[in-house]
């Protein structure tokens, strides 16, 4: 199958989505920003860039294959264990920093913290994600992100069900509504036997470039193409 194919396929699923979606007034959640709110659900598909190092992250395209976001890994930036989203036009959206040892010594979780950009080039934090998989004392809990804006606080915290590295997993709010579910589509299934193509469903209302953030990180702590 080509890419082009399996586009095709990703854009029949939007469709079905905005035909299925009902009429009214949308939530919005801008956690980044509004811009990247949109009020109907989208599908948006990711790959891996190709014939890039390790490290070279991957993108992020609609059904009519342009690019919506990038992902730069350490391979492209040059520091481990940093990442950086982007949009369309190549424009920083999101840095992302693994927090020190000292403090996830006292966590007893790996922490990773997400910063918008402003005019002036500085940084505001937007998102903290624990990973509980490294404490000593469960390795069952689920990934959780803290929204630190006070804008949005409001908005509760989010967690990670399911299996990433399966490409079968949910985003889901403090309230239990799903609000991303990440996923690899059948007829992609009986042609790939890798997961470097997959298509993440975004529910109308939700920031996709904060979705893609948490998806980036994600991405590098199973060893994704994120990692060098």
């Amino acid at each position: 199958m080509q890419t082009r194919e399996i586009y095709q396929i990703i854009k029949k699923q939007t469709k079905k989505k905005m035909a299925a979606a009902k009429p009214g007034t949308t939530n919005m959640m801008p956690i980044i920003s509004k811009v990247y709110c949109s009020p109907s659900e989208v599908v948006l598909a990711v790959r891996r860039r190709p014939n890039v190092a390790n490290g070279g992250g991957f993108k992020v395209a609609d059904s009519k294959q342009r690019v919506v976001f990038t992902v730069d890994g350490c391979g492209v930036i040059g520091r481990k264990e940093e990442l950086i989203l982007r949009d369309g036009e190549g424009n920083s959206l999101l840095l992302i920093r693994r927090k020190g040892a000292i403090v996830e010594v006292l966590s007893l979780a790996r922490q990773w913290t997400g910063f918008t950009y402003d005019f002036l080039g500085s940084h505001k934090l937007v998102f903290t994600l624990k990973d509980p998989y490294s404490s000593c004392f469960s390795n069952k809990s689920p990934i959780r992100i803290s929204i630190e804006s006070n804008e949005c606080s409001s908005y509760g915290s989010f967690e990670v069900r399911g299996d990433f590295p399966g490409r079968s997993c949910s985003i889901v709010s403090s309230r239990g509504d799903v609000v991303a579910t990440i996923g690899v589509k059948e007829e992609v299934q009986q042609v790939m036997a890798s997961r470097d193509l997959y298509h993440v469903e975004i529910k109308a209302g939700m920031d996709q470039a904060f979705v893609f953030g948490v998806i980036a990180v994600l991405d590098y702590i199973y060893d994704g193409s994120t990692r060098c």
